[in-house]
């Protein structure tokens, strides 16, 4: 006899049935995950050819000198 008493009718069954769902819960979370990941890291390559494309304006722009120069002046406390 099992020391947690007897068994539930239909107990093997809903046993089963929990860790069926538990299983396709834990597939989906995992699958969503990836796709957040996958999400993260295109969200990360697309700031990153944002920050060159700002770069790069501010250069055809002719301002890139003018903001270098001025974070010197502030962090010289000029």
């Amino acid at each position: 006899m099992d020391a947690r008493g007897p068994k539930a009718p239909g107990g093997d069954a809903l046993r089963d049935a929990a860790e069926n769902l538990f299983q396709e819960l834990q597939e989906h979370f995992q699958a969503l995950t990836a796709t957040l990941n996958l999400r993260m890291e295109e969200m990360g390559n697309r700031i990153e050819d944002l920050q060159k494309n700002v770069n790069d304006l501010m250069v055809q722009a002719g301002i890139e000198n003018s903001i270098k120069e001025q974070m010197v002046r502030s962090s010289l406390g000029n």
